[in-house]
């Protein structure tokens, strides 16, 4: 596929750069792509998907913002997190500390009960770093708690076994991002979701990383996750501690970070409760019940 891009000329320095230096920026990204310019042209050589990743990327450039799939921009106010689908605003005090805390830190742990935001509004995030340029790229990931003999029972290959552990990651992009964009940043690995054992070996650069269900993972599994992080990169753990499916002889990795990284600049710690709880007002009466009953 080959198309062409007109850049105005007032659009020239921003999406050109100085000595070319965002253009040159675009070919690293994208490597697959051929990029030739001739005075204000931009011509641009691939695949489909590919492509259109590339024209995007663009014409944000271009537009100083998003393409919006018809819509008109929104206008960030205050707490404010805008995807390229809707707004989303964090409801309580701790969401919005939450919010405070991606901002100005590396790494947070979020930490609570189910229904109170923390994956949501990580992925939400993410998706307005993206959206902003601040990242090249969104991870999420879980542990496959099943991960052993129990999943070798399954057909299919493994890739389709975790599956089921990824789906609610898929869910929150896909009310973020429309569909087939989510499809062409995935074929173009602008968004990938994996389950935490793909993580080993790699330097996770450039990128908003989502852990999800963290209370889940052991001990080396969080730390083999943590010492991954590479340069420009921000990331967000999840996970409830009352949750915690490992065998009983298996300490949490999420519970051992939280008692030893405690005071590691750049690393913050959020924890929610019942309060936070943003679905079906009867979330909440569930918790308070299970609670009363030690559970």
């Amino acid at each position: 596929m080959e198309i062409r891009i007109i850049v105005p000329e007032e659009k020239l320095l921003e999406v050109f750069g100085a000595y070319d230096e965002r253009l040159k920026e675009l070919k690293r990204m994208f490597p697959s792509v051929k990029i030739s310019a001739r005075g204000s042209e931009l011509r641009l050589r691939g695949s489909e998907s590919d492509v259109e990743m590339v024209r995007e990327k663009i014409m944000r450039m271009i537009e100083g913002g998003d393409i919006y799939d018809g819509e008109e921009p929104y206008d960030e106010e205050g707490d404010v997190i805008v995807t390229f689908k809707k707004k989303i605003k964090p409801l309580t005090e701790n969401q919005k500390l939450y919010i405070r805390m991606i901002e100005e830190n590396d790494i947070v742990f979020a930490v609570g009960p189910a229904g109170t935001g923390k994956t949501f509004l990580a992925v939400a995030m993410a998706v307005k770093y993206l959206r902003e340029g601040k990242i090249e790229r969104i991870i999420l990931t879980r542990p496959a708690v099943e991960a052993g003999e129990s999943l070798g029972y399954l057909p299919g290959t493994y890739e389709e076994k975790v599956y089921p552990y990824l789906i609610p990651l898929y869910d929150a992009l896909f009310s973020m991002i429309p569909y087939d964009r989510v499809k062409r940043m995935m074929e173009a690995r602008i968004v990938e979701v994996a389950p935490l054992a793909y993580m080993r070996g790699r330097t996770l650069s450039d990128a908003f990383i989502i852990l999800d269900e963290a209370q889940n993972t052991k001990a080396v599994q969080m730390k083999m996750f943590l010492t991954r992080i590479g340069p420009r990169s921000k990331v967000v753990i999840t996970g409830d501690v009352t949750q915690i499916d490992l065998p009983k002889h298996e300490k949490s990795g999420l519970t051992e970070a939280i008692s030893i990284l405690q005071g590691i600049e750049g690393i913050a710690f959020v924890f929610f409760d019942k309060e936070d709880v943003s679905r079906h007002r009867i979330v909440k009466s569930i918790i308070e019940a299970y609670e009363r009953h030690g559970l």
